[in-house]
């Protein structure tokens, strides 16, 4: 099986993590190794495309967004720069961004993303050795070039990570006054988790995620169902069948049903950034991208020296513009053309297969 590497929000990178550590329990999985972004909070396409309408804004006018300061800037094909307020944004964010507790991927090989370095550049979170032997090798190739990140830096970074947290961990308690159960909070032992999560089958995905606004659309559902069942069109999964006896696939592969300890514990609420090995800046020379190339020099370096066969990413919809859409790809100028925040949910396991 081909060995793939994989580029997601912090959730995704959970469910990716999930169906690596419980593939006995789902399905070979074979995401080897993953680098995952930093994410405040991710938008419906539908109704951010209805909102920038509604400021004179079209989706085939923009060539790049970035949000910083507060606002989210869009650069327009004519050269305009228009900046729109994230309070404003908040219409059209997706309820479970609401109480997402990590903004940093604290399951990745690698976490990246610009805050904390210099315009240009992008900060590296390194987790594993398995993430640092690629950084490393990339650098000594020169994919990458890195150096120290700086105390302003680091502060500023832990400090929107925290913020994200504290915030979130409000919500999630506002929730939960109002009887509406937030799982992926409900943290408990691994053996409990196994022995809770038996008999639980789409019918409980539905009822504890999708239906109360908690799904993250990232598509784990259907790439875990044996039965290949289970259908994402465009905004939420839906089954078209019934469950097999006994399976409880699509619920262990969801990020925001009941997590095991063993991959997150209600002590990262105090850790901003989770664990990690080393913190640099870094930026990629020869690839340019929205904030130092970084993401796609690393994948493609990897693919060059078989570390992986193939790289999931996020590409956009050619017929829609700004629309993300998932691509499995074993080129180069695949990933270099994906390069850049979608920001908007993309069901990204869709791409490896199932319905």
């Amino acid at each position: 099986m081909d060995k793939i590497g994989m580029v997601g929000t912090p959730c995704q990178i959970t469910a990716a993590t999930l169906m690596k550590d419980y593939e006995s329990f789902i399905k070979e999985f074979p995401v080897t190794l993953k680098i995952g972004l930093f994410c405040m909070e991710n938008f419906s396409y539908k109704y951010l495309k209805k909102l920038l309408k509604g400021k004179g804004i079209s989706l085939k006018e923009i060539i790049q967004c970035r949000i910083e300061g507060g606002s989210a800037k869009f650069h327009l094909n004519n050269g305009d720069i228009i900046s729109v307020p994230l309070k404003e944004l908040k219409e059209a964010m997706r309820k479970s961004c609401q109480i997402c507790m990590d903004y940093t991927a604290e399951q990745a090989d690698i976490s990246i993303g610009s805050v904390g370095s210099p315009r240009g550049w992008s900060t590296i979170i390194i987790r594993t050795k398995k993430g640092l032997e690629l950084i490393k090798a990339a650098e000594k190739n020169k994919y990458i070039k890195t150096r120290p990140i700086d105390d302003h830096g680091l502060e500023l970074l832990q400090s929107l990570a925290a913020k994200k947290k504290e915030k979130n961990l409000i919500e999630i308690k506002e929730r939960e006054k109002v009887a509406r159960q937030v799982m992926y909070w409900r943290v408990m032992p691994e053996t409990q988790y196994l022995e809770e999560v038996t008999d639980y089958q789409f019918r409980d995905l539905k009822g504890d995620v999708i239906d109360i606004g908690a799904c993250v659309l990232c598509g784990a559902c259907l790439l875990s169902c044996p039965e290949e069942i289970i259908k994402i069109e465009d905004r939420k999964p839906e089954i078209r069948g019934e469950c097999p006896p006994a399976c409880n696939a699509c619920y262990i592969a969801c990020p925001r049903t009941y997590v095991p300890d063993n991959l997150i514990s209600h002590e990262t609420a105090k850790k901003p950034l989770g664990n990690y090995i080393k913190i640099l800046s870094a930026k990629a020379p020869m690839f340019k991208g929205q904030d130092g190339g970084v993401v796609t020099a690393l994948l493609s370096y990897a693919l060059s020296e078989g570390i992986v066969d193939k790289v999931l990413v996020v590409d956009k919809d050619t017929q829609n513009p700004w629309k993300p859409i998932p691509k499995l790809t074993r080129h180069i100028e695949d990933v270099v053309k994906a390069a850049g925040t979608k920001y908007s949910a993309c069901p990204i396991f869709k791409a490896m297969g199932g319905s």
